[in-house]
């Protein structure tokens, strides 16, 4: 027996073709309407974001969403993000309005940076106020702007604008649950 092989937490040739990943899994606190918001929110600085390319064709897009349990991406060229879609843009109408405006493109050939809401179309949270709101504050900013999700963005020395977080509506939702969000 080789000396590395003596340690009884490492393995060696493992059975089968392949090994499986675990499935994401979205931690799942209760939160109530007056708890701080960033007890809601998806935190980018503790968990990395699920990110697509702007030139993945969109029905891979929607897979890799469903595969991950997500219904959104942000759309990076290179580390950069350009932009976000959801799994209702992919669904709904803007392939078909991208198709029509240009007609030699079949919809499997639809590319997120195509049908994506760009960056600078994007509305937004800033972190500073996101840090002092609660939850029912970041629920009526989505009911206002009739979105299922809300970026969190922080300004980075004046020069760069960081993408700090994520608000779900349905997680907000399925956190308060469902007795609570009738109340609201």
């Amino acid at each position: 027996m080789t000396p590395i092989m003596r340690n009884p937490m490492l393995t060696f040739g493992q059975g089968g073709y392949s090994g499986l990943l675990p499935r994401r899994t979205t931690p799942f606190n209760r939160i109530q309407l007056y708890d701080p918001a960033v007890n809601a929110m998806n935190d980018f600085s503790r968990q990395y974001p699920v990110t697509v390319d702007e030139d993945r064709q969109i029905g891979v897009a929607l897979s890799d969403m469903a595969r991950l349990g997500v219904r959104s991406l942000l759309v990076v060229n290179e580390l950069n993000v350009v932009g976000f879609i959801t799994s209702y843009d992919i669904e709904g109408e803007r392939p078909i309005q991208y198709i029509q405006q240009f007609h030699d493109v079949r919809r499997n050939e639809v590319q997120v940076g195509q049908v994506m809401t760009r960056w600078h179309d994007l509305v937004t949270l800033n972190w500073s106020a996101v840090r002092t709101a609660r939850v029912i504050d970041v629920l009526q900013a989505l009911r206002d702007t009739n979105l299922m999700h809300l970026l969190v963005v922080e300004a980075e020395n004046d020069q760069a604008t960081l993408v700090r977080g994520l608000f779900s509506r349905a997680r907000i939702e399925r956190q308060l649950g469902q007795l609570q969000m009738k109340s609201a």
